[in-house]
Formats: structure tokens, C-alpha cells, sequence
């Protein structure tokens, strides 16, 4: 029977709750009421849950307080989404009720739990039962009813899952929009995710990270490995940070398939991750530095690794040189901190967007900082943190440009002396428009009333593809159709664009619209844009049709009516 928490158990118990919500990652995004390619539920809760784990095991922390207090910091920081945001309230809270507390009991982790609900209720504007709000609430009133006359910590474990359990089942029936889909809620499946693998480690059986198929291409049986086998001898990684978002990474590819072999390079728009085999590491590492700035590499030695294994010793590896990793962390934390420039000026602008056009768009209209994300990938609260403080300015207005941004970017407030506002512009047009709005004469209120009513100005249409099948309203909806969504609202999909683009304009005529805007994506050509452009025109012949190229990934278009 185990009766307390220590800090060794505490850490197991997170670890073991990260790694068995990441296993259910892809079931959880899948209850997502619409198929929709964005930053899905699943994937922003073990986002954020992990840069917890980073965090403990970065370091080796002896109380429960210690541990508690630095996954809360890491996941404040970390957290991404809606969803993630609650987790990191949640934890915040249990963060607080365990300060002080070298090793925790039963009753107390119930009372951190139920602090960690308040939290979280407290900090939700306007709180939605039938969410993980309603799972974590009636989990943890469990959790203190057990308490009242038991004290083991596996039972208490159960006795919170099955009233999760139960309260998750629920969901469907609280909240309209999941008893339309059929479905639980995502952000409670997680939550229970997650009590699911810290009782795992409580009875002993901890969950493990399973090494990604990135993570197993980049290492080597090198027991295995003859001779022969070794034509190059040095397991070379690294990462570089880009230049320019666009460069033609071909060349080099060329020429790292000239000096070595097992050659992968992964990219986004950011910086590329380059694992190769070769003799000259160094020439591999210092051709890599003309497409941008090199960020971190690992070399080994696989002969002398093999060498090693064959004659029965452990083998050497860059796992080895812990004294000199642990102070590299430490220099790479200290340098990654956020640090505030100071004011020159009274206010200052940062936009969340995704594609070059959209970033052009933004920065042309006097955005000082433009986050990258919005689609499938939700910036974290550090991301926006750091934007709001490379701002020389008193108040920074922030435009998240997507409604599962928006809780991330009002955590930035407490984390920086500068004044956080908070736009709550739900996508890129509102966002756009509240710019054209602004007007510095104004003070902070005044400013904040006029750019929030701009953004109830603009109605958005929004053009993308189901990511799987589903089935909403009674409607089935299959992987590959289009969708378009008005108003964050489902309004129609098929696998005609045209058809598509004619239930938009149908659904956009009540609004009479003036003006309308076409910003076409990453993955359309003009030609396309155009002909979507002229349709919509000559629907509305006495609106001013724009066609801009925002370069966006996952959303075909995005369709303003003004």
C-alpha cells in the first residue's frame, strides 16, 4: 500500500501520465467535434504536459513542492490551446496547494487536485460544463470523499477514475455541440489520460517514452555493425536555424550524399534537422552554416562504439558527458529566458498568423512581432511571451487571429511587467481589421473597446479539408472533402470547390457585404484564386472583391465580408 507521494514518485507519476497521453494523442484529437487539419486537443495537452517533463527531468528535484512548482512553471509557459491552458491552470493550482510539502498524502493530493479546479474555474471566463472543467471538478470531489475515510493512494487513484470515468461519459449529454457529434469531450478523455498513467506508476508499473520513428532512425545497434558495415564512421546530428524560410536545401542534400550516407533531413519554415554518416563531420557541420545558423549537433564515433560493446564495456556516447550537458542546460536556460526591452514608446502590436503573405500583411499595417501558427500547430505561451517582450513599448496589443489562441496569449500578462491586452480576434480578417482600427491618440480602453467592436465587424468564411472521416448534425463528412466553415461554424462540405464556394456566398449574402477579401493559401495557384475571386464578385457585383496571396498553410482560402 503506498501512503505518500516523494518527489521520485511524483515525477514518475507525471512522466507516466505525458506518456500515456501521447499514446492516446490521435483518438483524442479524433473526438474533436469537426475533422478540421488544426492544433487538435490531443496534441496541444501532451504539447504542453511534456515541456513539464522536460522540465523534471532536466534536473534532479528532492521535494514534491519542487517538483510541483516546476512542472507548473513549464507548463504555464508551454501550455498551447485552449485545452493546454487548462492543464497548466490545473497544475498551477496543485502547484500551490503542495508548497512546502517535501512528500505529499492521499488527502493531500486531493486537496491540490480540487486547487488546481478552482483554479482553472476561476481563470475560465465564462466556464463550459461538459468539458475537462467538469471531468477534473467531479474527479476531485471524489478524490476528498475517498479521503474522508481511506488513505491509500492507489484507491484513491480509482475511486478518481471511475467518477471520471463517469463524469466523462456524461459530457456527451451536457454539452450541445458533443451530443450532436456523439462524441465525449477531448480535453476530459486526456485529463483521464492522465490519471489513468500516474495510477500506473503508483502501483509500480510506470509508463515509459516510446522512442518516436524520428528518435529510432538516429540510433544504431552498433554491436551489430562489422567493418564493413561501418563506411562511415561518425553518427552526425544537428540542427540549424534558417536564413531565409525558403532556401533550396537541394544543394546541400547533394552534397552531404557526396561525404556520407543513412542521409535525413527534416524541415519546416523555421530551421532543418540533418542525421548523417560520415568521416568529416566538421565539413558537414561548416557547409551547413551558409543556409543559416548552427544550433546544436551531436557527433559519436560508431567504431570506437562498436569497439567498446564487442569487447564487453559500455559503450561512450554524448549521453556520457552529463557534467558538461548540465551546464550547457543551464547556459541554454538562462539565454532562453525572455527578457523585456524597455519602453520607448506607449503601444506596441503583436499578431499570430501563418504564411508569408499574411506576416507581409500584418507587418505592412504596423504589427511590431508576428508569431508563426494559428493552424495546425498552436503557438505556446512563451512563444507570444516572447514576442510581447521583444516590444519597446508600455502596453502590447496582442492579436491571437484564432479562438484556440486566445487563453494562451492572457497568460502572457502575468509573466512580463509590460501591459497585456488581449484582442480577441478569432481570425486573421478580424485581426486585420482591428489594425486598421488603431489609432494611438486614443488611450488603453478606449483603444481595446475600438478594436474588440472592429473585430465584430467581419465575418470570416474559411475554406479547408476533412482530416478524417466523421459524421456531424447527421451528416456524414469524409477524409479529402472540402469544408467551409463561417464564423468558426460548420456550413457545408463536399467535394466540389465550386459548389463549396456557392453555399459560402449564399450564407455570406445576409450580411450585405461592402467589402470582401480573398487571402488564398500555400497550397493554391493564382489562376484558382482568381477564379474563386470572380465568383464571389459576380455574386456581389457592388462589393470591392480583393484577391491577396496570405501564403497560409492548411486553409485554402480565407474569405472576409466586411
Amino acid at each position: 500500500m503506498v501512503q505518500s507521494i516523494d518527489a521520485a514518485l511524483m515525477k514518475s507519476m507525471i512522466i507516466s501520465g505525458a506518456a500515456l497521453l501521447e499514446q492516446n494523442k490521435k483518438q483524442i484529437n479524433e473526438l474533436n467535434v469537426f475533422p478540421v487539419p488544426d492544433g487538435d486537443t490531443g496534441t496541444n495537452m501532451s504539447l504542453t504536459l511534456n515541456s513539464g517533463v522536460t522540465a523534471l527531468k532536466s534536473s534532479g528535484y528532492t521535494t514534491v513542492t519542487a517538483c510541483a512548482d516546476a512542472v507548473a512553471s513549464a507548463l504555464l509557459r508551454g501550455a498551447r490551446g485552449n485545452s493546454g491552458v487548462i492543464l497548466s491552470l490545473l497544475f498551477r493550482g496543485i502547484g500551490k496547494s503542495l508548497k512546502g510539502k517535501d512528500v505529499c498524502s492521499a488527502a493531500d493530493f486531493a486537496a491540490a487536485l480540487t486547487r488546481g479546479v478552482e483554479v482553472a474555474y476561476k481563470a475560465v471566463m465564462r466556464p463550459t460544463e461538459g468539458t475537462i472543467l467538469t471531468v477534473s471538478r467531479l474527479t476531485a470531489d471524489a478524490a476528498r470523499t475517498y479521503c474522508e475515510s481511506g488513505d491509500d493512494l492507489a484507491a484513491l487513484f480509482d475511486a478518481m477514475i471511475s467518477a471520471g470515468d463517469e463524469a466523462l461519459a456524461g459530457t456527451i449529454d451536457q454539452n450541445p455541440v458533443l451530443k450532436k457529434a456523439g462524441v465525449v469531450d477531448a480535453g476530459g478523455k486526456g485529463f483521464m489520460c492522465i490519471l489513468r498513467g500516474m495510477l500506473s506508476a503508483i502501483v509500480g508499473n510506470p509508463i515509459e517514452h516510446v522512442a518516436s520513428d524520428e528518435d529510432a532512425s538516429e540510433g544504431a545497434d552498433f554491436a551489430s555493425l562489422s567493418d564493413e558495415e561501418i563506411t562511415f564512421a561518425f553518427d552526425t546530428v544537428f540542427i540549424v536555424r534558417k536564413n531565409d524560410p525558403d532556401v533550396d536545401l537541394d544543394p546541400f542534400r547533394e552534397y552531404l550524399s557526396s561525404i556520407g550516407d543513412s542521409l535525413v533531413i527534416g524541415e519546416d519554415d523555421e530551421a532543418f534537422k540533418v542525421h548523417v554518416h560520415t568521416n568529416t563531420p566538421g565539413d558537414a557541420l561548416n557547409a551547413a552554416q551558409q543556409y543559416g545558423v548552427l544550433e546544436l549537433a551531436k557527433i559519436e564515433n560508431m567504431v570506437t562504439q562498436r569497439d567498446d560493446l564487442a569487447a564487453g564495456r559500455k559503450a561512450q556516447s554524448t549521453d556520457d558527458l552529463e557534467a558538461a550537458e548540465k551546464e550547457l542546460e543551464a547556459m541554454e536556460q538562462q539565454q532562453s529566458e525572455p527578457v523585456d526591452v524597455p519602453p520607448e514608446r506607449a503601444y506596441g502590436l503583436v499578431a499570430v498568423c501563418a504564411g508569408a503573405g499574411m506576416q507581409a500583411v500584418f507587418k505592412n499595417l504596423g504589427v511590431d512581432a508576428v508569431v508563426t501558427g494559428g493552424q495546425t500547430m498552436n503557438p505556446s505561451t512563451e512563444d507570444i511571451l516572447r514576442a510581447v517582450q521583444s516590444v519597446p513599448a508600455e502596453t502590447v496589443f496582442v492579436l491571437p487571429n484564432n479562438k484556440n489562441i486566445i487563453m494562451a496569449a492572457q497568460q502572457c500578462d502575468r509573466l512580463t511587467e509590460k501591459n497585456v491586452v488581449v484582442i480577441p480576434s478569432k481570425t486573421v480578417p478580424q485581426g486585420i481589421s482591428a489594425l486598421v482600427c488603431f489609432d494611438d491618440t486614443l488611450d488603453a480602453e478606449e483603444l481595446t473597446d475600438a478594436m474588440t467592436d472592429a473585430c465584430g465587424t467581419v465575418h470570416t468564411a474559411l475554406v479547408t479539408y476533412a482530416a478524417r472521416d466523421s459524421e456531424f448534425d447527421g451528416e456524414e463528412i469524409h477524409a479529402g472533402e472540402y469544408l467551409a466553415l463561417l464564423e468558426n461554424q460548420l456550413l457545408c462540405n463536399t467535394s466540389d470547390l465550386a459548389q463549396l464556394i456557392g453555399g459560402i456566398a449564399d450564407a455570406v449574402r445576409d450580411f450585405d457585404p461592402e467589402v470582401l477579401t480573398v487571402f488564398y493559401g500555400e497550397d493554391v495557384t493564382e489562376d484558382a484564386a482568381q477564379a474563386v475571386a470572380d465568383k464571389l464578385q459576380s455574386a456581389f457585383p457592388d462589393a470591392d472583391t480583393q484577391l491577396i496571396s496570405g501564403g497560409q498553410p492548411v486553409y485554402y482560402y480565407m474569405i472576409s465580408a466586411e
